[in-house]
């Protein structure tokens, strides 16, 4: 048995209405198929491709080049429209395959296959591997048709069809391929957002009617959204259960005067079966909605169930079996009194913020919720699977504003913590909130996003707050926004309001890392080391191997306390859980203040190890060029990250301040904070 695994080329082709065709006239299917063999062999030969086998009206070869397999199928597809017998759809995909005796497995076969199947007559289609191979031929007109979601491919695809003239291009609408998510008409999406409007609705109802409980004392103003329990028999529909959820905290977030419980710390007792009381109590909810999703089919089982905390009491229930054809039925089923009491009882004229419906299209959506589940994941692999997801679902719906407003937060995120080049992933989320604020000027997210750049990479601090503010006006839940405001005010030194911001995200998602992350920085600012070491306990009690503990403890220790010793082992074990700029840069910053210039320097040969061509972190570079005395270095980084916007350089007066007073008065100083507009 001969074996060898490379790089190809596959193409594979299939006969245009063959299935019908041999049902009604046997013989003459046959003859199509024996001249379909006889036009392409040929033509694979002449481009130095082998024909590898047919699979029922289908055939499959294999190229050595992606040009060699394109400029075959433009030959095959003019062939078979001079014959003008049969009409042909190609699919082409480059990946690695094992080739075994006369047969070809992989990968890069199951991709080709399944990227034909979205063709339609007289289309060549390819994948992206392809169209980079050949986009700077001139011979070929390319034209991207957006991402696919296949089955049985771990993420989106883009695809792209040939446009020279006289090949046909197909419209999103016309491609019924391989797809994990069959195109179908927007009315399944409106029942899976109706339950979750049922949901709210049920909820709001009995909680904005004004009812007592039986000692007469008004109802707690707090509920907590557990992650719905995804009960499919394949367990493969968590995406989906945990979106359910979170599009039922999206709304009610939205609702004045009641406190939603962030998405991290009601997620956090996922699979722990809690007793209810106790989760009410940690995350100081009064009530718990928690549920179920059970997807079989076309079939689709939701229940949800309303408890109060304090006693366990079942306050409202409810079970939603539906069959997804059955949503135009389903739609008379939500009575206009439902809505109308939530229009009159909960939102008055903000009702159609409250319930807006972001898109109609049911594969979009779908997307959209897998690429909000990965980004939850908070991995660079993960942000690029969310990336590809939200783009896919953006080429279904083009006007899909909340799938750009989370897009815009994936590529900030990036940036933010230097997973990805700054130039690019900055422009990107700046394109993608404009694009979202444009469609949508109503969604809390797009203003956060836009306000956080403002701040972290603009230095417009004005702009800045205005946008955040008309975020925490949409909705005053977020806890992002809460947290952004609350870094605004600690740069501009008014602390009181700083705290404030802070301190009401961590109450709304107090089992946020990012959350006491943040606040452990505050009392940096404030000078507060006993608090810092309080909030660094608890990161590590929360998350032992969490990094962060042990790097805030060590610079406390090492930077508040003088407790030196101490606080380099905990920094050198920060860095050595995660080995980035900011970590490897406390580190060498610490050696340098200590004296220990060589590990100083051994630390900056790592940190430009990590960097190899890229023009970002400049600031951190910049700090351990100072701890070793060598200022004209530092100021060249310092002056570097402003001009590349890096958001470190929000806190260089306060380094200034605390690791190196001996500059803060240096004219160099002065110029820096006022490029940067920060109090001076």
């Amino acid at each position: 048995m001969s074996q060898s695994r490379q790089l190809a080329a596959i193409m594979f082709t299939d006969i245009v209405g063959y299935t019908a065709l041999m049902g009604s006239d046997n013989k003459k299917a046959l003859a199509i198929l024996q001249k379909n063999r006889e036009l392409q062999k040929p033509i694979i030969k002449e481009f130095n491709g082998r024909w590898i086998k047919e699979l029922g009206d289908g055939a499959m070869a294999s190229f050595n080049t992606a040009a060699d397999a394109v400029y075959a199928a433009i030959k095959i597809q003019e062939a078979c429209s001079l014959s003008d017998e049969f009409k042909l759809k190609i699919g082409i995909h480059l990946g690695d395959v094992l080739f075994e005796n006369d047969d070809v497995f992989g990968d890069g076969v199951n991709i080709a296959s399944r990227i034909e199947s979205l063709a339609i007559a007289g289309a060549v289609l390819m994948s992206k591997a392809i169209r980079d191979q050949v986009k700077n031929n001139t011979d070929f007109q390319l034209e991207s048709l957006g991402h696919f979601d296949f089955k049985n491919v771990s993420e989106p695809m883009e695809v792209f069809a040939l446009a020279n003239s006289g090949f046909a291009v197909p419209k999103r609408e016309e491609m019924q391929g391989k797809l994990k998510f069959p195109q179908k008409k927007s009315v399944a999406l409106k029942w899976i957002i109706a339950v979750a409007v049922i949901v709210v609705a049920s909820f709001s109802i009995w909680f904005f009617k004004g009812q007592r409980e039986t000692s007469g004392e008004t109802r707690d103003q707090s509920i907590a959204v557990l992650a719905f329990v995804d009960m499919s028999q394949t367990k493969d529909q968590e995406y989906f259960s945990d979106g359910l959820s979170e599009n039922v905290i999206d709304l009610l977030a939205k609702v004045p005067g009641l406190k939603v419980i962030g998405r991290t710390s009601s997620f956090s007792f996922k699979g722990r079966n809690e007793d209810l009381r106790v989760i009410g109590e940690k995350l100081g909810a009064a009530n718990i909605l928690e549920g179920s999703v059970q997807k079989d089919g076309n079939k689709l089982r939701i229940t949800a169930q309303l408890i109060r905390s304090a006693d366990g009491f079942h306050l409202w229930s409810d079970k939603f079996d539906r069959e997804l054809k059955d949503v135009f039925s389903i739609q008379d089923e939500i009575s206009l009194a439902i809505l109308e009491a939530i229009k009159v009882e909960l939102i008055g004229e903000d009702k159609e913020v409250l319930l807006k419906n972001y898109t109609d299209n049911v594969e979009a959506y779908q997307l959209f919720l897998k690429g909000r589940y990965h980004y939850n994941k908070y991995s660079p692999d993960d942000f690029s699977k969310a990336i590809a997801y939200y783009r896919a679902a953006i080429d279904i719906d083009s006007s899909y504003a909340i799938a750009y407003a989370e897009l815009a937060i994936c590529y900030g995120d990036l940036a933010y913590f230097n997973w990805a080049p700054m130039e690019q992933s900055l422009y990107q989320a700046r394109t993608a909130a404009e694009k979202a604020i444009q469609l949508d000027d109503n969604i809390a997210e797009s203003h956060i996003v836009t306000g956080r750049i403002k701040m972290w990479n603009d230095y417009d601090f004005k702009g800045a707050l205005q946008e955040l503010e008309k975020g925490l006006s949409i909705n005053p839940n977020s806890v992002e926004g809460l947290r952004q405001l609350g870094v605004y005010h600690m740069v501009m030194e008014n602390y009181p309001k700083a705290n404030q911001y802070l301190q009401q995200a961590e109450r709304l998602d107090p089992f946020s890392l990012l959350n006491i992350f943040y606040l452990t920085g505050y009392h940096q600012w404030d000078g507060d080391s006993a608090k810092q070491i309080e909030y660094a306990n608890r990161l590590l009690e929360m998350a032992p191997n969490f990094f962060a503990g042990h790097f805030v403890i060590g610079a406390v220790q090492f930077f508040g306390l003088h407790q030196y010793e101490k606080g380099i082992v905990n920094l050198e074990l920060a860095a050595k859980m995660n080995g980035d700029l900011q970590m490897f840069s406390y580190l060498g910053t610490a050696y340098g203040l200590k004296g220990e210039e060589i590990k100083a320097r051994e630390i900056l040969d790592k940190m430009n190890n990590l960097l190899v061509g890229q023009n970002q972190g400049n600031a951190f570079f910049g700090y351990v060029f100072a701890s070793i005395g060598e200022w004209e270095q530092a100021y060249q980084f310092f002056d570097k990250a402003v001009e590349s916007h890096e958001g470190e350089m929000l806190y260089i007066k306060r380094k200034f301040q605390v690791y190196y007073p001996a500059m803060k008065n240096d004219p160099r100083t002065k110029a820096l904070l006022k490029k940067i507009e920060l109090p001076n």
